[in-house]
């Protein structure tokens, strides 16, 4: 049994099903907090148990809606730094406002690193979250970030499922690092899709690189919200002559008319997402399929109770290297 003696983990209201698994990886019960709102909307947060001197985990990802996620957790971490926790990490699976993570034109706000502030100002010690749409918010923070991927969790997915005449696609030209580590891990082949952004909401596909015709494909990337991007890459890679279609995306938002793109899209065979984002019943298709990444979060939440290293958690399985050389391993290690 792990020695988890002074470690308690609290949930806000946005995905508290996921942190109920981790407590139940963990073996430990979930902190006793009233999360509620005053009549005008303020939010009213009160931990019910004594957290003096404790190593505190708060697990929720600032997830639609996303202010109000936002404002949980700021409001819960500053109750337990008022409360005496000896540590506080923000487990924020999914990090909102990640995609303004610079200035892409002029007299726009980099919110990614506001919030990254609001957090560290609110009384967290730590940071820890799965897969960022940018890796360079880890440079925001002045405080320790543990950066997981979910890849071992997909890769024994589609492992499991022996696909053949497999291929990886990357559905933008940034994501091709990440398509090529998968790739590797799955010892497929590895094409690209070259957009061009309309608007916020929808791309258009220029161009393919690399073969897909005949392939079994799976579309890797990190956010999947108006699911633009993702149905016109299906479309082109249907013409282009691939067979069954897969995607593995970690943040399923499926925001505005995503639902009823995927609903219209019928050459997608499954869209497989991890439980990082809770995703209504009314929103969950026939074909989406949900794998839960809370037994990587628990290694990690153990792993950083105990101050040991979490980097282990970044190899993939069987790899007994001490030191990686491969670029796979590489992008892995961005945590």
């Amino acid at each position: 049994m792990k020695d988890t003696d002074g470690l308690v983990i609290f949930s806000g209201n946005t995905n508290p099903k996921l942190a109920q698994n981790i407590c139940k990886a963990l073996k430990v019960s979930l902190g006793d907090s009233l999360i509620s709102e005053f009549s005008e909307g303020e939010i009213k947060i009160q931990i019910r148990q004594n957290v003096r001197g404790k190593d505190v985990f708060v697990v929720q990802p600032t997830a639609p809606p996303v202010n109000k996620s936002a404002m949980e957790l700021l409001i819960m971490i500053d109750a337990l730094r008022r409360a005496s926790a000896r540590r506080i990490t923000a487990v924020v699976p999914y990090y909102g406002y990640a995609r303004q993570d610079r200035k892409d034109r002029p007299r726009v706000p980099i919110t990614a690193k506001l919030m990254a502030n609001l957090i560290t100002t609110a009384g967290a010690d730590r940071v820890l979250t799965v897969d960022l749409h940018a890796g360079q918010i880890q440079g925001f923070f002045d405080i320790p970030l543990d950066h997981l991927f979910a890849v071992n969790t997909f890769v024994d997915y589609f492992k499991k499922k022996k696909i053949k005449d497999i291929a990886v696609v990357s559905p933008d030209v940034g994501g091709i690092k990440m398509a090529r580590a998968y790739a590797k891990r799955m010892h497929a082949g590895l094409a690209i899709v070259d957009k061009r952004r309309r608007n916020d909401v929808d791309a258009e596909v220029m161009h393919i690189l690399g073969e897909v015709k005949g392939k079994n494909v799976v579309i890797v990337d990190d956010i999947v919200a108006t699911a633009g991007s993702l149905t016109e890459a299906i479309t082109a890679l249907k013409k282009k002559g691939a067979k069954q279609i897969f995607a593995a995306i970690t943040h399923p938002l499926l925001c505005g008319p995503a639902i009823e793109r995927l609903r219209k899209q019928g050459a997608l065979k499954e869209l497989v997402v991890s439980d990082t984002i809770p995703i209504p019943k009314e929103k969950l298709l026939p074909n989406i399929k949900v794998l839960s990444i809370a037994s990587l979060l628990a290694d990690a939440i153990y792993r950083i109770h105990k101050e040991e290293s979490i980097s282990i958690l970044f190899k993939a399985p069987g790899n007994k290297k001490n030191k990686s050389d491969t670029d796979d391993d590489e992008y892995f290690k961005l945590g």
